[in-house]
């Protein structure tokens, strides 16, 4: 709904885009001249001064004597108190640009908000209970409110709070701040008297609804009094320590103070978390402000970059003197100078309902004093400050009062009102109060702009929880609240929702909230705590792998197989030639052609698939497909009639007799051809070569994908000696010295071993814990009690493993509130790419709620930082263990060479490996802690599976043309 506001002049104001300084010399200069000369009396003939703290007004502005037409010169008076459209814009854009450098920490002027940090990360999400106090002291104005709360969840019935207030004497208001804390100190001990008997400490919120420096929950220190309190020797103080104080001083050991909180944070709180999550609080009482939940990491004074924070605005200290001085009357600037401090809280003097009933009194005196009101006669009630209060305003301005009414309340205050006064008496007040609602309107309408900016979300739909007498008092505040925020914001689509308790529950709320967080935070901890391995124990499945390592090497039984490849070296840069690969290891077969020239290596390739039919017919079937392709390939290459060198990348669980021998031990991955098992996978290659006429192809070796990336990468640089592959599977291979190798005849030289680690501790060697969700992983899969260490690592395994820790949080309240999400027990629902999405350090926490709500769990903003924090200790751990093998591996190369320093590449390829946000850093700085004298260089394969099985064979073919030199 497009809303158009009243033009502050006849002639149109200047358009939104205008300049900032050209907007503020327009209005200027077109100022009306009864507005000029009424700043030049206020100038000359101020009715107030330093002088006057608290006394009678001398005299009220007077008024330009032009015009002499009074119905002019009441138009003139109240046409001040129109702001503009294009006035509101640009105040709006000075408070979002004061709040953004706010929240970068760069120093603002005086007038500046303030942005504190209120260190509440969470809302709440309807399971609070318990009992709990409160204390309110600057929320009700010259006040103490002392509550005691009870929260019953979810199910349970409401329990009306129990209060008392408290007046507090105006010489405790304005005395020392020990007798002002000793005084609440004395309310709750006078409270808590009247409550049951309890043999438990209660905790204690404290609302203290005055700008503070919180430094944490319990930690907050008071910047300056406003409201009226004026107490010596508590700014610059915690505030939370002096209550701590007085308490003690008076004997009270009940209570426990939690949280310290202000009345805007309360307000927030106190929404009833069945309306929707609220993450807005607005308070227009006898001050006024706002807060917002602000992502962590925009809050430079918390050093946080998860989650969310509530930050206060402290908007009323705004006062940019180029936007708001454009909306400020002579009537404003006597206030403030009357007030306890002058120049201080601006913004707030123009919206508080502490001011409003002030401002109406002046505007009321000015016009009296001009014969426009009570029969031309100044009454003396009119001269003296505080004597209209808000709930004054509040009955004058009510619509549905009558002028008996409203005749009444004027007489009630001394006055002697005419009937013909009841209708500029009601001119003035909503001229005052509605003023104060689009300004107010106006600031909010920048929070809501930061939110757009922070989120990243031009669209919002959010709700606003509001409080304070104003907002009740006044309905009409509120729908011209509405009206304008849909002006300036329009792309948000708000929801006010009153606070129940004026913000005295949401205090026992955030309470309640820190008690659950805490509790909650114990829980995570705990079921995490097998997952967060430490340098004693890393150290630990080092030196397992190690012992493993040589047990397998010497031929003994061991978790590692250590298999010999019968690659004995990688490449040195002179290989040259044309060579082709071929990789089958899924339903999916490629064909390459490699050509290595001294410029480098290029790869031409093609894919073919591999039909369900042959896959899983006979084995003859599926080495004539394959050699069909071969065939097809060449043709299209044309290689027809050529005989080049070919390497076989065979992913398939094999053991090596040679370097152009591999027996079949298994199929997997959905291949069942029959007569292959225990066969020679090349010699079934060969024989379907040979009933294939008319066609050479020389199989120089048979390629395993660790042993392909390993050569691959030592292509690019010769002191990669390892290989390392961790995505779907992990395993690693290394170059060992041949007279370690048992089996394999020969003493010198060297020889890469394919370790097959994912089976390491299948013997129960391995000392890692291994946690319930483990061993419901392993339970599930399809090799229950095998692949041990891979079942740690593997991105095959690392989303369910998360998805079985989420199903336990979730059963103990943790998460989702405690509700069963039915699509959580779905098997394989999280899959290890979104441990890699989640873990981003470029997602915002909305973005992850998106990944994880498309997966159909129903989250907040706190089950997202716990999603977060379970996917990382899961993959912390993963790339940790898989750090310690790498370790392992170079340190026995190092060992072996009886070298005290080695300086080796380890080549890598995996899924996980490469796309994964931390585990690629968090592998190197595992190795670099158990490894100190391995300079250990990580190095990802481009194509380790067919590039790697050409390099094999052509390094095959150098060795081969060398020795027969």
């Amino acid at each position: 709904m497009k809303v158009e506001l009243r033009q502050r002049r006849e002639e149109p104001g200047p358009p939104a885009t205008q300049p900032l300084a050209d907007v503020q010399e327009t209005n200027t200069s077109r100022a009306p001249s009864g507005r000029t000369s009424l700043w030049n009396q206020m100038d000359s003939n101020g009715p107030v001064g330093p002088g006057h703290r608290g006394g009678a007004l001398s005299a009220p502005p007077e008024c330009s004597p032009h015009p002499s037409d009074s119905t002019q010169l009441v138009q003139e008076c109240l046409k001040q108190f129109e702001v503009t459209e294009a006035q509101l814009q640009q105040i709006q854009a000075s408070l979002l640009g004061s709040m953004e450098q706010a929240l970068l920490g760069q120093n603002g002027p005086v007038s500046a908000v303030r942005m504190l940090p209120a260190y509440i990360g969470s809302t709440p999400n309807g399971t609070e209970q318990g009992d709990f106090m409160v204390l309110e002291l600057g929320a009700t104005g010259a006040s103490i409110r002392v509550m005691c709360v009870t929260l019953t969840g979810t199910e349970g019935s409401r329990v009306e709070p129990r209060s008392r207030e408290f007046v507090i004497p105006p010489d405790v208001m304005l005395g020392p701040g020990q007798q002002l804390f000793d005084f609440a100190a004395r309310c709750l001990a006078e409270f808590l008297e009247a409550l049951p008997v309890r043999s438990r400490t209660l905790p204690l919120g404290f609302n203290f609804s005055f700008p503070c420096h919180q430094t944490g929950l319990d930690q907050s220190t008071l910047i300056s009094w406003t409201k009226g309190f004026k107490c010596s020797d508590v700014e610059g103080q915690d505030v939370v320590r002096l209550l701590r104080e007085a308490l003690e001083r008076q004997g009270v050991s009940s209570l426990s103070v939690v949280a310290v909180v202000n009345d805007t944070v309360g307000t927030m709180m106190g929404c009833d978390p069945g309306l929707g999550p609220c993450e807005v609080g607005l308070v227009v009482d006898t001050g006024t402000n706002a807060c917002y939940m602000e992502e962590a990491r925009h809050v430079v004074a918390l050093d946080e970059d998860r989650g969310r924070v509530c930050v206060s605005v402290e908007w009323g200290s705004f006062g940019d003197d180029r936007a708001l001085g454009l909306v400020l009357t002579p009537f404003d600037h006597a206030l403030d100078l009357e007030s306890l401090n002058p120049g201080a809280q601006r913004f707030e003097k123009l919206i508080g309902g502490l001011y409003l009933g002030e401002l109406v009194r002046l505007v009321l005196a000015h016009l009296a004093q001009h014969g426009l009101l009570f029969g031309g006669s100044m009454p003396p009630i009119l001269l003296s400050r505080g004597t209209l209060g808000l709930e004054h305003v509040a009955e004058l301005q009510d619509p549905s009062a009558g002028t008996a009414r409203i005749l009444a309340v004027l007489q009630s205050l001394g006055l002697s009102p005419g009937p013909s006064d009841v209708g500029l008496v009601q001119r003035v007040c909503m001229a005052v109060t509605t003023r104060a609602a689009r300004l107010c309107a106006t600031a909010l309408a920048a929070v809501l702009g930061r939110l757009q900016n922070s989120r990243e979300q031009q669209a919002l739909r959010l709700s606003v929880a509001t409080g304070g007498q104003v907002l009740a008092r006044f309905p009409r505040f509120r729908s011209l609240l509405q009206e304008t925020v849909t002006l300036l914001a329009p792309e948000c689509s708000v929801t006010f929702l009153p606070s129940e308790d004026g913000g005295g529950r949401g205090v026992a709320v955030v309470t309640a909230v820190a008690a659950r967080l805490a509790a909650h935070r114990r829980l995570l901890e705990e079921t995490l705590a097998p997952f967060r391995l430490d340098q004693e124990q890393l150290v630990i499945v080092q030196a397992q792998m190690r012992e493993a390592m040589a047990q397998g090497l010497r031929g003994e039984a061991s978790s590692l197989r250590m298999l010999p490849t019968y690659v004995r070296a990688t490449p040195d840069g002179s290989e040259r030639g044309d060579f082709l690969a071929l990789d089958l290891g899924g339903t999916h077969f490629r064909v390459l052609l490699v050509r290595v020239t001294a410029g480098g290596v290029q790869i031409t390739s093609q894919v073919y698939a591999i039909p369900e039919q042959v896959a899983q017919g006979t084995g003859r079937q599926l080495f004539d497909h394959i050699v069909d392709c071969i065939v097809d390939f060449q043709q299209k290459q044309g290689l027809s009639g050529q005989s080049l060198p070919l390497g076989f990348t065979f992913s398939f669980p094999c053991r090596q007799l040679g370097l152009d021998q591999g027996i079949l031990l298994t199929w997997t991955k959905g291949f069942n051809a029959s007569d292959c098992e225990g066969q020679d996978v090349v010699t079934l290659l060969r024989e379907a070569i040979g009933r294939r006429q008319a066609v050479e192809l020389n199989v120089v070796a048979i390629v395993n994908d660790t042993v392909g990336t390993m050569m691959s990468c030592g292509y690019e640089d010769h002191r990669c000696e390892v290989g390392l592959i961790v995505g779907t599977g992990t395993n690693a291979c290394y170059m060992e010295e041949l007279q370690n190798v048992a089996g394999v005849p020969g003493d010198s030289g060297r020889m890469c071993i394919n370790m097959e680690w994912g089976a390491f501790g299948d013997d129960g060697i391995l000392s890692v814990p291994s946690t319930c969700f483990d061993a419901s992983v392993d339970r599930a899969s399809i090799n229950p009690g095998k692949q041990r260490f891979e079942k740690l690592i593997s991105g095959m395994y690392l989303g369910e493993i998360v998805r079985h820790i989420l199903l336990h949080l979730n059963s103990l309240g943790v998460l989702f509130r405690g509700q069963q999400t039915q699509r959580l027990q779905s098997r394989d629902i999280f899959k290890t790419k979104f441990l890699s999405e989640i873990e981003s350090d470029s997602l915002a926490l909305r973005q992850v709620r998106t990944i994880l709500e498309d997966l159909g769990l129903p989250l907040t903003s706190d089950d997202a930082l716990v999603v977060r924090e379970v996917c990382q200790a899961v993959s912390r751990r993963a790339a940790q263990l898989c750090g310690a093998g790498v370790a392992a591996v170079v340190e026995k190369i190092r060992e072996n060479r009886g070298l005290e320093e080695l300086a080796v590449t380890v080549g890598v390829d995996g899924t996980l490996y490469k796309l994964h946000p931390h585990f690629s850093s968090l592998v190197a700085d595992t190795v670099r802690v158990l490894a100190p004298r391995c300079a250990v260089t990580f190095l990802q394969s481009e194509d380790g599976s067919g590039k790697g099985a050409a390099l094999v064979t052509a390094v095959a073919c150098r060795l081969a043309q060398m020795a027969r030199v």
